[in-house]
């Protein structure tokens, strides 16, 4: 008895109502998974800001809290998409390099919309409207235009839409970190003028009630203002339609006024405006703000590094003493790169450029890389330089009692060149205090990162950078006196 045969078309279609069922489960699963936009699958949204521009993105006087109109608006369009808002503070002049290396996902901070910006990042709709303004003393008549700016001399952020404006009119632009800079600058006669959007003059008008700056003319270009993120990040759909919502429902106008004493396009504030503080009394108010980031930050990121850079030094001093001519070449290469880049570029490279190569780093753990690595390159000399200093006859006694490299290293070569060294060490870690303020480029909120927060609400920056500068000079003092107590304490083992 023959078996019958499976006809071949009846497989065929078989296997193809198997794979249009599988198409369509699969397209159901996926439409699942994808429905959820960019911002709302990943639940949070991190934002980039300054947290010293203010009154765009500053920290509140009385609370120390992230504030400000950039911040209020990223946080109602975190509220708009149902998601928590992350703040990460940054200097404005790294914020983009930020914004690439992933440091965060949006910029709020003012970010001017100009056709630059727009091929090299997402743009969203604007969220505030003003024109571009000329700032200069109240007595200066000499500029009434943009042509005017002509060979004079302004004061801008390097990387803003603004500085463009006055170097195309024919100005010479010095760069500052922001806009209380400029003034400051400005008032002190060390510049001729400022271009800035209307909205920020504005603030600072009310803010401060200062008299002795003026609008001198208009520029004739409208500033418009955005949310950034990176190229082809799919952010966009979301962040312009909250913000759609925001200007619907009148939440973008009742902040605009909280803060700007105006509206989002740049009218004219309202007059008066809340009274700045005295210098004394706003340093008065933060002595233990200040005190606090130096506790935690400034001092333990000072020993932290210190430590490991000592224990790198060692081995690159060890290294460079080698018969060895690929260990004794590498730690010259090594000291020559530490010692011929600046400090800040070795923290920038660290922070902003490792995330190229997949690696990324928290800011205090990335400064704490940079300064050890810089400790290294040049407290190794220092300690090659104390260990040539012991006499020969040293390292023969070591040898008769039948000491190796190392014994006699640890036992009677290193405790003698220690007594040589700490006077340079000392120094080492003395400028390590003051260097450690650096770090407020790659987001540690230390001891000058901190003067900057406090002063930027009032834009009085003299008195909470001499608050600082006292908080410094108390450290060193302290580590001087330590350094004179060590001292002392080994001439009590050297022979009279």
């Amino acid at each position: 008895m023959s078996l019958p045969l499976r006809r071949p078309g009846r497989v065929r279609a078989t296997l193809l109502v198997l794979v249009m069922l599988a198409s369509v489960l699969a397209a159901g699963c996926g439409s699942k998974s994808t429905g959820d936009t960019p911002i709302k699958s990943a639940g949070v949204l991190r934002i980039g800001t300054e947290g010293t521009y203010s009154p765009f993105s500053y920290h509140d006087p009385e609370t120390g809290e992230l504030t400000g109109y950039d911040v209020d608006v990223a946080k109602a369009v975190g509220d708009k998409l149902g998601v928590k808002v992350e703040f990460v503070e940054t200097p404005w002049d790294s914020i983009f390099a930020g914004l690439a290396a992933d440091r965060f996902d949006v910029v709020a901070n003012e970010v001017t919309i100009n056709p630059e910006r727009q091929a090299k990042y997402d743009l969203s709709q604007p969220y505030s409207v003003g024109e571009g303004v000329i700032v200069t003393r109240a007595g200066d008549d000499s500029i009434t235009s943009l042509a005017d700016l002509k060979g004079k001399t302004t004061a801008q952020s390097s990387t803003s839409n603004w500085a463009q404006v006055a170097r195309a009119a024919g100005a010479n632009v010095e760069s500052v970190e922001g806009f209380a800079q400029a003034i400051t600058l400005l008032n002190q006669g060390r510049i001729d003028a400022t271009v800035n959007d209307s909205i920020a003059v504005y603030a600072y008008l009310a803010e401060t009630g200062d008299t002795s700056v003026k609008i001198a003319a208009q520029t004739g270009e409208k500033s418009e203002q955005g949310l950034a993120a990176r190229k082809g990040s799919g952010l966009l759909p979301e962040l312009n339609g909250a913000l759609d919502e925001l200007r619907a429902d009148g939440t973008l106008a009742t902040i605009s006024q909280r803060y700007l004493k105006a509206d989002a396009t740049g009218a004219a504030p309202a007059p008066g405006g809340p009274q700045a503080r005295s210098g004394f009394q706003l340093v008065l108010d933060n002595l233990w703000p200040m005190a606090k980031a130096a506790l935690t930050a400034t001092i333990p990121l000072t020993l932290i590094s210190f430590v490991v850079g000592l224990v790198i030094a060692l081995a690159v001093a060890l290294a460079r003493l080698s018969s060895n001519v690929v260990l004794r070449n590498s730690a010259r290469f090594y000291i020559s790169i530490i010692r011929g880049t600046p400090l800040l570029v070795q923290l920038v490279i660290v922070f902003y450029g490792l995330p190229k190569f997949g690696v990324t780093l928290p800011a205090f753990t990335a400064a704490v890389i940079a300064f050890s690595l810089n400790v290294g390159g040049y407290a190794a000399e220092i300690i090659r330089s104390a260990i040539q200093s012991i006499p020969k006859g040293q390292w023969e006694a070591a040898e008769t009692i039948g000491l190796t490299y190392t014994g006699a290293l640890r036992r009677i070569i290193l405790p003698q060149a220690a007594r040589v060294a700490v006077p340079p060490l000392s120094n080492t870690l003395i400028s390590l205090v003051k260097d450690t303020s650096l770090a407020s480029a790659i987001l540690v909120t230390e001891l000058f990162r901190k003067a900057q927060e406090i002063g930027a609400p009032t834009f009085d920056f003299f008195s909470t950078y001499v608050a600082a500068a006292v908080y410094y000079y108390v450290i060193c003092l302290v580590l001087s006196a330590g350094q004179n107590r060590l001292e002392r304490r080994l001439e009590r083992y050297v022979a009279r």
